[in-house]
Formats: C-alpha cells, structure tokens, sequence
C-alpha cells in the first residue's frame, strides 16, 4: 500500500503542475501560431522576397573579401541572412536595410540569437532614401531596374568598395568577378575612381622635371588615353583602374617603354615608374581643370 500511496500522490503532483501550467503551454502556443511567418515570394516595396541560399551568401561575402574591418551594407536584407553571416562568419560589423518591418523583427531575434547583435543591426527604412556611403562592401537581391536606379549613387561611393549582387547585373557596367553557386550567379564590382580628363603628370630627370600631359578617357573601370610631350602623343597601353589603383604605359619618342603604376584621390595620382630596365622613381599627376 506504501508504494501505492507514493504513486498516487506523484500522479496527484504532476497533474497538479501539468494543471498549473496549461495557461503558460496555451500562452506559448497563441504565441507562436501569432509569430510573424515569412513566405517566399512575398511582396514588398519594390521587389518580392526570395532568400539568397546560404552557400551563395558566403561565397559572395568570400568574393568581396570581407574581413572584420569591412563595413557591409546589405539593401533589402530580409530575414537578415546576409548581415549576419558576414558578422558570425567574418567578423565583420553590418548593418542590414529592410523596409518590411516584420522581417527588420525577425532579423534582429535572429542575431541575438547568433551571438552577433553586437556587430549585426538592422534599420526599417527604404534603400533609396538612406545613406549607405560608410559601407566598404554593399551586397544586394534586387531587380535589375532597381540596380540602375541605385548605379549613380554607387558610383559615387569611396573608389575601392566593393559591390555584390545576387543574380542580377549593372546593365554596361561589365562586374570585375562573376561567380556561380548551386546553378546561382553573382557578381562583384569595385567602385572606380573617378580619372576621366586631362592629367598633369611630372617625371624625375636628371637634376629636375620632365612634365607630361597625360589625357584619360573612362568607362566604368576601363580607361584608354595617351601621353603627350612637344606636342607629340603616344597611346596608352595596359591600362588598368581597380578601385583607386591605377597603371598604364607607353613607349616614348625614344623607343622606351614607360610604365607607371599608383594610386588616384581626387584630383591627385602618384606612384612609382621605371624606364624599360631603370630604377623606379616617384611620380605624380595633378587634373587640369578646365582643360
């Protein structure tokens, strides 16, 4: 009779508990059936929702060699995928610009849930209308139109950053990178440095100067121009511009080839250039306005 009664009085707990702790059980279940469920393929302002899958997000994070110096900036961030990827997996800091502000909810649980929402943010608020200008890597899923839409305001960010999207391209501007993931493309440009125009270019010689005037022209980041000295011009070759590097050559009225190699701020470029076999020396560029 002893383990009886003992059986029965535990039984008589338990129900007790399970009685006490239906309404929290109710509770628990109201809320979750009430959590806010995204659906794929659900609209927004300007495009519907379709997550980026996961190997594709950190191959594109890989791509824009993100690093915990970068800043990225992802437009149209979802349920947050992307941001925190780049804080868990790079230890970047990101911030995420949703205009939904449900999935803005649901991506800050899921960066406290990661153990970034230190490094991880997210703001409601419309890509067109906020500045993402301190990013130093923006990624994005939007619609070819809304790219073009966003192109100049892209390209007028620091030379260097560095731009992924998902799927859809920059119309004539031709990506740097291309990748393709589980059937899935992305794409990687460098924002060029603005070097379009005529360039006052100085040369150690000798004991002094020799000065040239260098005359760039620019698409995106394809360059071409020429060299002139005495009034006489010759063509640029290997021309490059990655980001703020640049380099070109060409060979001068003595049969020389001139190489040059460096970096563009502004209205300012220097670098290092050697003659064919010389020693490297200092060179610099100033743009010449109104040329």
């Amino acid at each position: 009779m002893g383990n009886q009664w003992k059986n029965a009085a535990a039984l008589a707990v338990a129900v007790s508990l399970i009685a006490l702790q239906g309404p929290a059980f109710a509770q628990a279940a109201a809320d979750k059936k009430d959590e806010y469920q995204p659906q794929v393929g659900q609209a927004g302002k300007d495009v519907v929702w379709v997550p980026t899958p996961e190997a594709l997000v950190e191959r594109m994070l890989r791509m824009a060699n993100v690093t915990a110096r970068d800043y990225v900036i992802d437009l149209g961030s979802g349920d947050g995928r992307t941001v925190i990827a780049a804080a868990q997996k790079f230890g970047a800091t990101a911030l995420g610009i949703e205009y939904n502000p449900d999935m803005v909810a649901i991506s800050v649980k899921a960066a406290e849930k990661a153990g970034v929402s230190d490094r991880a943010k997210f703001i409601k608020a419309d890509i067109f209308e906020t500045d993402f200008s301190k990013a130093s890597v923006i990624t994005m899923y939007l619609l070819p139109t809304l790219n073009i839409k966003l192109r100049p305001k892209i390209l007028d960010l620091r030379p260097g950053t560095r731009i992924v999207s998902h799927a859809f391209t920059m119309e004539d501007w031709e990506p740097d990178q291309t990748a393709t993931v589980e059937g899935r493309d992305a794409y990687l440009w460098i924002v060029p440095a603005k070097v379009q125009g005529d360039w006052a270019l100085s040369v150690p010689a000798g004991s002094g100067e020799q000065k040239w005037q260098v005359s760039l022209k620019q698409t995106f980041q394809k360059i071409s121009g020429t060299a002139r000295l005495d009034g006489k011009s010759y063509p640029l070759t290997e021309t490059r511009l990655r980001g703020a590097d640049v380099a070109f050559a060409f060979v001068d009225g003595n049969g020389v080839k001139r190489q040059f190699s460096g970096r563009a701020a502004g209205d300012r470029m220097e670098g290092t250039t050697a003659a064919q076999g010389g020693a490297k020396v200092n060179w610099s560029a100033s743009r010449i306005r109104g040329a």
